[in-house]
């Protein structure tokens, strides 16, 4: 929500009572819209008993306002765990998704109609909360349980979605005193094997809350793929996450492509599922039942959805995570960085609402030069190569130094392809 300033503007000889109202007034909608806007995600969970291979699907497409988000690995609790920090401030006190060794994974979305009315000050607690389930729970039922004995007030307004290694898959809708399920398997609540949820909780009052047209975009494009046995972590990856349609509008900006890199053209960019907050997205894609839950692959697109490319990561390839996603204390990870860099050719405008306009010749084109299009060759070729090399490892089994090998090159194919598109820029 931008508001300007000018259009608030007082005459000194006005009632210095109507004064200070309006500019009471200004400060609840910036706040509102502050709100709205750092924390504005789109989730869903996914039986593997739907999806194309059988295996669960955990997928967070995050927006926020840190913007640099990077990977950590921890042994601070029962379990080992990957999880994803923000750079600023990334003491690893809280996560915002992430993985653990037993192949329990866990991911939110913030809920603005679950605690209105709560004047409670405890809040804002939900990064811990994950934290602590990644530290100490290897299922879904006892990630349940935690909650039900945890102290309340909790601190917390959010939808939790998880999976495990057993073939759980639940939504847990969270506020400050109550928690109610929602179990994925069950055909009665998900009679299509998915649930999606954005800024609002379905235990309340659905005219309050955010993330309505988000939540309808999701909702066509997952259930298309379900009805058609397509619904894959790579869908997610590249459908879902970087979907260029709008569903209240109709607009598809696939169809507004221009011809020519050089042909520029502005168009409005909100309410899409990628928005100017997103900073990354997660899909967990998980194990069978009688499989080992170290196969349980966290794909990550660390920095701006349209301009990054996804990763794999695994528990059993240890604490040397891939460079590119990891960085020293305070310091952002070299591909949300370079990532950042593409979003700022695509979104140039800076001051007012021009951040909300893209530049629609640099992302997509007729040439086929479009950032977009230039890094998706990229990430074919990542999916590829983790997909032969998984193949692999499930005849065999994990190996701490074969994973390496293939962080390793991940490194350095993303850094030089990189390096080419930001001379080229």
């Amino acid at each position: 929500m931008n508001i300007d300033k000018n259009e608030l503007r007082i005459d000194k000889e006005e009632n210095p009572d109507m004064k200070r109202f309006v500019l009471f007034t200004f400060a609840v909608l910036v706040l509102i819209g502050a709100a709205y806007e750092l924390s504005a995600c789109t989730t869903a969970v996914v039986s593997g008993k739907y999806t194309a291979d059988g295996r669960p699907l955990l997928f967070k497409h995050r927006d926020t306002g840190f913007l640099q988000n990077k990977l950590m690995f921890f042994t601070d609790g029962k379990y080992a765990y990957i999880g994803v920090v923000n750079s600023e401030g990334d003491s690893g006190s809280e996560i915002w998704q992430g993985v653990n060794s037993a192949g329990f994974a866990i991911m939110n979305s913030a809920s603005y109609n679950l605690n209105i009315g709560d004047n409670t000050e405890l809040k804002d607690q939900e990064g811990v909360v994950m934290k602590l389930a990644l530290q100490n729970c290897a299922t879904v039922d006892e990630f349940e349980r935690m909650l039900a004995g945890m102290p309340r007030p909790m601190g917390v307004e959010a939808n939790f979605g998880c999976i495990d290694a057993q073939g759980g898959a639940a939504y847990f809708e969270v506020g400050q005193k109550d928690v109610t399920k929602y179990d994925v398997n069950d055909p009665g609540i998900a009679p299509f094997g998915y649930i999606i949820r954005t800024n609002y909780s379905f235990t309340r009052d659905q005219q309050e809350g955010y993330g309505y047209i988000r939540y309808q975009n999701a909702e066509n494009l997952i259930y298309e793929a379900a009805g058609s046995h397509n619904l894959s972590y790579r869908f997610i990856l590249q459908q879902v996450s970087r979907c260029l349609k709008h569903s209240l509008t109709g607009t598809d900006l696939w169809e507004l492509m221009p011809e020519r890199e050089e042909e520029t053209r502005f168009v409005w960019f909100e309410d899409y599922i990628p928005r100017p907050s997103s900073a990354s997205t997660t899909v967990v894609h998980g194990v069978k039942a009688d499989e080992s839950p170290e196969f349980t692959t966290m794909w990550n697109m660390v920095g701006y959805q349209l301009c990054t490319v996804a990763i794999p990561v695994w528990i059993a390839g240890g604490e040397n995570l891939p460079d590119i996603l990891t960085a020293p204390p305070s310091e952002n990870a070299p591909l949300c960085d370079m990532a950042m860099k593409l979003k700022s050719y695509i979104l140039p405008i800076t001051r007012g609402s021009g951040r909300r306009y893209m530049n629609l010749a640099r992302l997509i084109n007729g040439e086929g030069t479009g950032i977009m299009q230039r890094i998706r060759p990229l990430e074919d070729r990542i999916i590829r190569e983790a997909e032969d090399r998984l193949e692999q490892w499930r005849g065999s089994g994990m190996e701490e130094k074969s994973i390496g090998k293939f962080y390793d090159w991940v490194n350095e194919t993303v850094l030089e392809s990189y390096k080419k598109i930001l001379n080229e820029m």
